[in-house]
């Protein structure tokens, strides 16, 4: 079985541990048809998604 040779500070321990608690960015990208942010891969609000209309948008 293996055992550690040395103690694990918890300076150590906390660190390590508190890389993987980082938060991410969403991936967000200029739709250059809309000019608005829009998620990747995702439909933009106004029905658009990658430069095509894919929505018909209803209008009220």
């Amino acid at each position: 079985m293996a055992v550690p040779s040395h103690k694990t500070s918890k300076s150590n321990k906390r660190a390590r541990r508190g890389g993987n608690t980082k938060l991410n960015m969403p991936a967000i990208h200029l739709d250059p048809t809309t000019g608005e942010y829009v998620l990747s891969h995702h439909v933009s609000s106004k029905g658009t998604y990658n430069g095509r209309q894919v929505l018909a948008k209803d209008a009220k």
